[in-house]
């Protein structure tokens, strides 16, 4: 009886391990010939279980609480051996208070998906070095979503896990796969976590809060109240594109916002409709066709 009881003890004494992300992974390969999906199906369990099995956060999370996430990768090619290229889709969501309506947060095209695995390969992974491409991919990821519902919640409330993605690109400079290092391009995993940690784009990460916190998450309960801070944080984009023209966390934001923007505006009255166009349209230019309907709008 007292050696069942010192096991309970020990049990319960055990730490936590509370998942952090309920992330949908998939694989999708569509170039590839290789009749033996099967290894793409244990990979797709692999990163699945790596991503929701990991404990990201540095707070506990409820059940309810774990971030919603989609990441579709796409293969280009694949030897059939332990060499993959791809690219992948990473999608990040957070409820609104007080509405069945989830927000997109995060929304990014990584052109730069390439890795090696070999079938059965433990994924492991550190935050002191660099052990491989996919691995450092996904925790990557994992922080930076971490970190964006984080800003969403609280003001800078993303900093711990921004300054861990950055410990992942400085970890992967030496890697021999594309998409860590500055001279790459303008728009890869060493940008965003430059962007990120940069204090020259607070005022971006002071939005993510407002448009949240201040703006969707009261707009159940005053309409007019939550649109109108959104309308009244939207301006300092226009001043960060213009200073920052072209940053990749600048497009990182419209991208996940610009279709919604539309959606929450086109309910207002035309002043207000036609202020935030012309904030919008001078921030974003790519995507003036779509800020086009708050003009259409009567």
């Amino acid at each position: 009886m007292k050696k069942l009881i010192a096991i309970l003890f020990f049990a319960l004494s055990l730490p936590s391990f509370a998942q952090d992300l309920n992330c949908r992974v998939q694989i999708l390969s569509p170039q590839i010939q290789n009749t033996n999906k099967r290894p793409l199906e244990e990979l797709q369990i692999a990163i699945s279980e790596f991503l929701n099995n990991r404990k990201w956060a540095n707070f506990e999370l409820k059940p309810e609480e774990r971030v919603d996430c989609n990441l579709v990768i796409t293969l280009k090619s694949w030897d059939g051996g332990s060499n993959y290229q791809g690219e992948a889709q990473i999608l990040s969501s957070r409820p609104v208070y007080g509405t069945s309506y989830n927000t997109t947060v995060l929304s990014l095209n990584d052109k730069n998906f390439d890795f090696s695995y070999t079938q059965g390969q433990p994924l492991d992974y550190s935050d002191q070095n660099y052990q491989n491409n996919l691995s450092s991919i996904l925790a990557f990821y994992a922080y930076v979503i971490i970190g964006l519902d984080a800003d969403t919640f609280g003001k800078m409330g993303g900093a711990p896990y921004y300054a861990k993605a950055q410990t992942v690109v400085n970890n992967a400079q030496n890697a021999a796969f594309a998409g860590w290092k500055a001279f790459e391009g303008l728009k890869n995993r060493y940008w965003l976590a430059e962007n990120l940690n940069n204090k020259s784009f607070a005022p971006l990460r002071d939005i993510l809060y407002t448009y949240h916190r201040l703006g969707l998450d009261v707009m159940s309960e005053d309409l007019n109240k939550g649109r109108k801070a959104i309308a009244e944080s939207l301006p300092e984009l226009a001043q960060l594109d213009k200073q920052k023209q072209g940053a990749m966390l600048n497009q990182v934001f419209f991208s996940a916002k610009a279709d919604e923007i539309v959606d929450i505006f086109s309910k207002g009255n035309p002043m207000e409709r036609t202020k935030v166009y012309n904030v919008m349209v001078d921030a974003d230019p790519a995507n003036t066709s779509k800020y086009e309907e708050l003009k259409k709008l009567r």
